[in-house]
């Protein structure tokens, strides 16, 4: 009842104004960019499940093996740039620089950390890939290319010391950009 009492009151102002276009009324302003790859859609939400860890586990050993993950790029053009870095931002660990802490209200000890995986077979030792800062280069192909990294989770070394790595579900959230230097 209310829309059509609006619309009324409308029509009418409308019958007894008069109405003038103004010269340059709308303004579009915007950032057109060139990149070299496209983000695939299966790469804009890439969830990382670590199952079950027991609780114990970092008695023994400070941190989980790394789940690998991959970022895919498609339709590479290396002529417009041959190389990327991701960024991860979120909310840092105090206790761990560079790692991601458990989301809001998770305090259980645990910081999680993402790294280059490593290659043995080129002598390459896994890097991390601090939080908030940009990875190292990763090379790009013609076409399709993947940036392959894992996330791992590490206890914090105060938790560690005092036995006081929590059991229960966290949840850790970051976004990720893709930029070629």
């Amino acid at each position: 009842m209310s829309v059509r009492i609006i619309l009324a009151v409308l029509l009418g102002n409308m019958g007894f104004n008069s109405v003038h276009a103004a010269e340059n009324n709308i303004h579009i302003t915007g950032n057109l960019v060139t990149e070299p790859c496209a983000l695939a859609p299966e790469s804009a939400d890439i969830p990382l499940n670590f199952g079950t860890v027991i609780s114990k586990f970092f008695q023994t050993a400070n941190r989980t093996p790394g789940v690998p993950f991959s970022i895919r790029l498609m339709d590479c053009d290396t002529s417009m740039g041959n190389s990327a870095t991701v960024t991860f931002t979120g909310a840092e660990s105090d206790s761990l620089p560079g790692y991601l802490t458990p989301d809001a209200g998770q305090q259980n000890g645990l910081a999680f950390g993402i790294e280059t995986i490593p290659d043995e077979e080129m002598q390459v030792s896994a890097q991390l890939v601090p939080v908030n800062n940009p990875s190292p280069l990763f090379l790009l192909s013609n076409g399709e290319s993947m940036i392959r990294l894992q996330g791992f989770i590490e206890a914090e070394p105060d938790a560690i010391v005092a036995n006081t790595v929590t059991p229960g579900p966290f949840t850790v959230t970051a976004t990720f950009r893709v930029d070629y230097p």
